[in-house]
């Protein structure tokens, strides 16, 4: 067993020493490790075999010196004969190598001549190709240079683009290259700054042109609306064909039916107008100029946010109206020439950029405008109280909306407006048209107009519809029933009707619209201001009973004149009045309302005349005996009343409806006068200031009331059947019958009875009269104790008092 270990040690210890003997000595150390992790003592066994391989290796080195010493020998022997001709042969070449360098100095110094001369070529080549590669950057440069000094910033900006992308990478290794390169974005910043400034110059401008650039729009349109019109008139006789300009540059023509068509070539002939465009008016090379400068430089983004940012400001201030803009039209005219001109530029700018302005940006900015113009228009229309100037203002806005609607922004909101506005302006019509009528009634002389010839008489019924058979027949001169006033009032119904009219033009309406807006305003001006005039007329101080009568007849044929402006308005309108939904003229109410108001007006002024005249009686209530006659203020009284009803006469009577409201106007007021009579009387005997009556007093008022029967029972206002005006006196009739008669025995007898003969009378009034005679009794009578006729007359007073106090009782229990 440890033989074969032995054994096995020795063959790897000669593995070990043949794998040293034919590796590389760096890799010597794991052999080497591997000896060592082996069995203990192996490296001393290892030590002893390499000694003998070692001591078998010099034996073998000292063999193959001993075998070639002898050639050695030789050799050195030879090498020394050799070093005698190699120390000849080093002085030949020395002295050869001196010789060769003397004769060769010459051509060296020729040789780096020649060198230098061939750098020299090559570095001016060098420079030369350099200066070609330089020449070309250095140029363009100097053209931005000369582009910017003469403001073309667009081409200067291409130019910095080609020395950026292709002239300057070329010799980018120059310093001169590096500044340039380093200054041509400082130029850019300059320039969108220039370009800027230039906008904001622009913008400037453009606000203080948008007055002229609106203005020709707006004129434009007025022609455009005129040959219209032409065209419409024409349209019967053939084609008609005529280019209209726009201020967008693009023309059209209208062919025979009024539809628009592109035409580019246009009739010189007829082109007896300048083509005025946008361009014409405003230089747009500004925003064109920044517009590009801006996408150039990538940054178009940012200038089409400040640029509708600005004009959204300038929208603002185009819209802010001046305080007293409403006083003129020509505050109005510079209003809208001011918005006409901003959506005119800003129109053309959406059309002729791309994408600097939008359609949506456009119609918000519009819509934003309208409601803007809308809300000034109401507030300063309001503050107008001259219809010229409204009207106006009406045909302002019909412009100012066809040239907008021209440029395709929406205008139906406009043409809303109108109709407020057309109720502004016939507020004002009416306004003006109360003045008129006011004046009319304050000259009128409120007497029928006199007619001395034909002339006269064709010229009044020129200007008012009358006809009446009776009158034509009369001989010259003669009168006609109403007053000067009527057929002015007439005359001037139908010039509202025409002023009425004049709005309603040009704003696209049907004739049967037009027909209502009449019919409406002419409503407002006969039910509201017509109505309202009569109404303050009637209730005038001044107007006397002479001049209610003539109202009455005035109001009488106005309101049959009617029917004759339901057919002027017609004939205006073209409309037919059986047409459906056709509004009716209201001045039959109007008319019969202010006949009414004057018959009333009648009454009450009869009633205050009378009260006056009431006022003049001056009774002496504790005569012993009546004067025989009448008082004086009753018969004065009696005698105004008998003239005043024969004013009644007058009233017209030219046929049966209006003979029977004359009558009835005419008794209704001689009823009325004789009732407040009667009630004015029984007023004054039972007045509680007067404390005592004599009977003497009580005949004298009597004498009063036969006065008043006699002048109820001569029929001053004919029409009443039998003693009807005289039933207004029968209260006062019976309770003096029962006084004078002194009949108190049958008054309380029959008290109660249909067939009483003081059945008027009432007890507390024949309470209160029969008080008022008692204590005239007591105080006259001092001595009447002492007769037994007034003794027994006082009893019977005091009896009939107490039994009438009963009377009274019993009523208010």
């Amino acid at each position: 067993m440890a033989e074969n270990e032995t054994l096995e040690c020795i063959t790897e210890h000669e593995r070990i020493l043949q794998e040293i003997e034919s590796t590389d000595t760096a890799c010597v150390g794991p052999t080497l490790r591997s000896i060592y992790d082996d069995q203990p003592n192996a490296h001393k066994r290892f030590m002893e075999k390499l000694d003998a391989r070692i001591r078998n290796h010099d034996r073998e080195i000292e063999k193959m010196c001993n075998f070639h010493h002898q050639g050695f020998v030789d050799a050195i022997t030879e090498l020394l004969k050799v070093r005698a001709d190699a120390e000849k042969l080093m002085g030949q070449v020395t002295d050869t190598n001196r010789r060769l360098q003397e004769a060769g100095r010459e051509v060296t110094a020729q040789t780096e001549e020649v060198i230098r001369c061939r750098i020299q070529q090559r570095n001016m080549a060098t420079t030369v190709e350099k200066l070609q590669l330089c020449i070309p950057v250095l140029e363009m440069y100097s053209k931005l240079k000369e582009q910017l000094e003469s403001k073309r910033y667009y081409a200067a900006l291409k130019t910095m683009e080609q020395l950026e992308k292709v002239y300057i990478p070329r010799v980018s290794q120059y310093r001169f290259c590096q500044i340039m390169a380093e200054n041509l974005p400082r130029l850019r910043e300059e320039i969108k700054e220039i370009s800027m400034s230039d906008l904001k110059d622009f913008l400037e401008s453009i606000r203080k042109h948008s007055d002229k650039v609106g203005e020709t729009a707006m004129r434009q349109a007025q022609q455009h609306r005129t040959f219209n019109s032409a065209v419409a008139k024409q349209a019967s006789i053939g084609q008609y064909t005529k280019p209209v300009y726009s201020l967008n540059g693009r023309t059209h023509s209208h062919t025979h039916n009024g539809l628009l068509m592109d035409d580019d070539t246009g009739d010189e002939d007829e082109a007896d107008e300048e083509v005025l465009t946008a361009q014409d008016l405003v230089d747009f090379s500004p925003v064109y100029r920044c517009l590009h400068i801006y996408t150039v430089l990538g940054d178009r983004e940012t200038f089409e946010n400040y640029y509708r940012k600005q004009r959204k400001k300038q929208a603002r201030l185009v819209l802010q109206p001046q305080a007293n803009m409403h006083e003129t039209v020509e505050g109005y005219r510079r209003y809208f020439n001011q918005i006409v001109g901003f959506f005119v530029v800003e129109d053309h700018i959406l059309h002729a950029t791309q994408g600097l302005v939008t359609r949506a940006f456009t119609e918000e900015l519009w819509n934003m405008a309208l409601s803007k113009i809308i809300a000034v228009l109401r507030t300063h229309s309001s503050y107008c109280d001259d219809p010229d100037l409204v009207l106006e203002l009406k045909n302002l806005i019909v412009i100012f909306a066809d040239t907008l609607q021209g440029y395709g922004f929406p205008v139906n909101r406009l043409f809303d407006l109108l109709f407020e506005v057309r109720d502004q302006y016939n507020e004002t019509l009416l306004k003006k048209w109360a003045l008129v009528f006011r004046e009319i009634f304050e000259l009128d002389n409120y007497s029928p107009i006199p007619v001395e010839t034909e002339e006269e008489y064709k010229l009044v019924i020129s200007r008012f519809p009358f006809h009446d058979a009776e009158i034509e027949k009369q001989d010259f001169p003669k009168k006609l029933p109403m007053s000067q006033s009527v057929p002015q009032i007439y005359t001037q119904v139908k010039e509202f009707i025409y002023a009425s009219l004049k709005f309603s033009e040009s704003l696209h309406r049907s004739s049967t619209e037009i027909d209502d807006m009449l019919r409406k305003s002419t409503n407002l001006l006969l039910t509201r201001t017509l109505s309202s005039c009569l109404q303050n007329l009637i209730k005038k101080p001044h107007i006397g009973l002479t001049e209610l009568v003539q109202i009455i007849i005035n109001t009488t044929h106005l309101e049959q004149a009617c029917r004759y402006l339901e057919e002027f308005i017609t004939n205006i309108t073209n409309v037919s009045p059986e047409t459906v939904h056709t509004t009716r003229l209201y001045g039959l109410s109007t008319f019969k309302d202010a006949r009414h108001a004057a018959e009333g007006e009648i009454y009450t002024k009869l009633n205050q005349k009378i009260d006056e005249f009431i006022q003049l009686a001056d009774y002496e209530w504790g005569m012993a005996e009546s004067d025989g006659r009448a008082s004086g203020y009753l018969m004065d009284l009696i005698n105004f009343l008998r003239s005043t009803f024969q004013v009644f006469t007058h009233l017209p009577n030219n046929n049966n409806d209006h003979a029977s409201m004359s009558g009835k106007v005419a008794q209704t007021a001689c009823m009325s006068a004789c009732k407040h009579l009667s009630t004015s009387l029984m007023q004054m005997l039972l007045d509680t200031e007067l404390k005592q009556i004599s009977m003497g007093a009580i005949q004298q008022f009597n004498l009063d009331v036969i006065q008043c029967e006699l002048f109820a029972s001569s029929e001053p206002v004919p029409g009443f059947q039998g003693d009807t005006l005289q039933l207004a006196f029968i209260d006062l009739r019976q309770l003096l019958d029962l006084f004078m008669v002194w009949d108190w025995s049958t008054y309380l007898a029959d008290y109660g009875q249909p067939t009483s003969k003081y059945l008027r009378v009432n007890p507390a009034t024949a309470l209160a009269l029969l008080e008022k005679m008692k204590d005239t009794s007591k105080k006259n009578n001092i001595f009447s104790q002492f007769r037994k006729n007034d003794r027994d007359k006082q009893k019977l007073i005091e009896t009939v008092v107490k039994q009438l106090r009963s009377l009274v009782n019993g009523m208010s229990s």
